[in-house]
């Protein structure tokens, strides 16, 4: 049976930088208060005047996965892009992205389960590739969560951002690639974290900024809570399915939400911050783009060495959480 192998990574953020400072003109906040509350200092938002659609930078992230796999457009079975902010209501993004790679062998389709989409698309790539339907595939988040950001809700504005990162996944019968995959949801939940119309207002200091018609919502607190919870106990499902410890983990890299809800998850398994992937401070949440946003920076930076084990969580809306356990293939 072949097994899914990540040859690839990429990413791609817009070049607008929405620092803390600037924050302090749009809500009632403070630099202080955000990087203490967050960790995060700056993050990317879109601008109309730029090529920084949705699919733009999925397209984006992906040419720059496939450049590193060695994978031509024509080579593509599959593309899978988790998003909850597509430039269109339809077609998917998958498919403006397909069109412009011109990658005219793959099917193309979203998915949408909040911040954890691009785990949930990682589960069902290799799934297709182990029983032999699909040879290669592009898994992408992409997100404009500033096209759907209340900017006069200074709990949510301060955290939502907007990037794309992609991997290619592979088939190969050499050992390794994704040891296994889990996927969650409780739609009890939901409205712990949903989008509600409403939302008009743009700052003059995000001029060129693309609104959707809803902005997201939440209730911060029982969320944190439940994010520790459901990703400690989802982290700690890989690896008990596949025999290892805290120990043998090269590196964690957590979805980008909060960094006091990276350091209470990474404190619960007893794994040391040096052993976690961290970029929350440069970014922000990007959705379902921040864990490929990660992965792409971790392994550019050398983070990681083949044969490594590295262990990826994600928690968001639906309530969504996912985990995937993976040994190193580049």
């Amino acid at each position: 049976m072949p097994k899914a192998h990540i040859v690839g990574t990429g990413s791609s953020v817009p070049r607008r930088v929405l620092t803390n400072f600037d924050l302090e003109t749009i809500v009632d906040t403070s630099d202080k208060w955000i990087t203490r509350r967050t960790g995060i200092v700056e993050r990317r938002i879109c601008s109309s005047a730029e090529k920084e659609g949705t699919a733009d930078l999925g397209a984006q992230a992906a040419l720059k996965a496939m450049e590193m796999a060695g994978i031509a457009p024509k080579d593509l079975d599959m593309i899978v892009v988790g998003t909850v902010t597509p430039d269109r209501q339809f077609p998917a993004a998958a498919c403006m992205i397909q069109n412009q790679l011109k990658a005219e062998n793959a099917f193309a389709f979203d998915i949408s389960a909040g911040c954890s989409g691009f785990l949930y698309g990682l589960s069902l790539v290799n799934d297709t590739i182990r029983v032999g339907s699909c040879k290669n595939a592009l898994v992408i988040g992409a997100e404009r969560l500033s096209s759907i950001t209340n900017w006069t809700d200074r709990g949510t504005c301060v955290l939502l951002a907007d990037g794309a990162g992609a991997v290619v996944v592979s088939a190969d019968t050499k050992k390794g690639g994704i040891l296994s995959s889990h996927i969650q949801s409780d739609g009890s939940l939901w409205e712990l974290l949903y989008s509600s119309y409403g939302n008009s207002f743009v700052p003059e200091i995000l001029s060129g900024l693309d609104t959707k018609p809803f902005y997201l919502k939440m209730e911060g607190n029982r969320l944190f809570k439940r994010a520790v919870e459901y990703l400690t106990a989802i982290a700690e499902k890989a690896l008990k399915e596949n025999s290892l410890s805290c120990e043998d983990v090269a590196l964690l890299v957590p979805h980008q939400a909060n960094i006091r809800i990276i350091q209470a998850v990474a404190k619960n398994l007893n794994i040391s911050m040096e052993k976690v992937f961290t970029n929350v401070e440069k970014y922000g949440n990007t959705s379902s783009a921040s864990i490929p946003i990660a992965l792409d920076e971790a392994n550019r930076q050398g983070l990681l060495k083949k044969d490594d084990y590295l262990l990826l969580i994600a928690f968001g809306a639906g309530l969504t959480w996912a985990s995937s356990m993976i040994r190193w293939s580049i």
